[in-house]
């Protein structure tokens, strides 16, 4: 099953230094029978992509309580196997939950598929976007258009022998 990891760049760091993603369990997002529902789509593609942007959202997340992180949201794309990850059924349609899944047991960096980051042209809008969660998650219209402009930022697809140099290890 394919999962998309939310990280930060210091993040991305650790998981280069310890070669793991984490050591479950540990919250993911993947194509779920909710997001299916909530997608309406049959093209595997288009799932994975809502999958991604969900984890990129939980990244802005990441770094919006993560005041000293370099202002990129990371997704990690990863193979992890069957049974391995699975959504709460409890959680249903829950819109906060869409996608998500709990990733039991430790995941090695190299089962990763690639690593997906924003262009350093994206900081600007991702800055505006982590300090207006807050206030979208309340319900302010205004602040949830700054969190959806982080969104119009497509992130970047990177292999994972590129890690280093996004690292500036490289």
């Amino acid at each position: 099953m394919r999962v998309y990891v939310p990280l930060t760049l210091p993040g991305l760091a650790e998981a280069h230094k310890t070669g793991e993603l984490g050591t479950g369990p540990f919250v993911a997002y993947a194509v779920t029978p909710a997001l299916r529902e909530w997608y309406l789509s049959d093209d595997m593609e288009e799932l994975e992509y809502a999958a991604l942007n969900r984890a990129a959202l939980a990244s802005l997340r990441l770094l919006a309580a993560e005041p000293g992180a370099a202002r990129r949201r990371v997704v990690v794309a990863v193979d992890v196997p069957d049974g391995t990850a699975a959504a709460d059924p409890d959680r249903g349609l829950d819109p906060a939950a869409l996608g998500e899944v709990r990733v039991t047991g430790t995941v090695a960096l190299a089962r990763a598929a690639a690593v997906h980051v924003d262009s350093d042209d994206a900081e600007e809008d991702v800055t505006a976007a982590a300090g207006a969660l807050a206030a979208a998650d309340g319900g302010d219209d205004d602040a949830q258009f700054v969190v959806d402009g982080a969104e119009d930022h497509e992130l970047l697809w990177y292999a994972t022998q590129e890690i280093p140099n996004l690292m500036g290890l490289g």
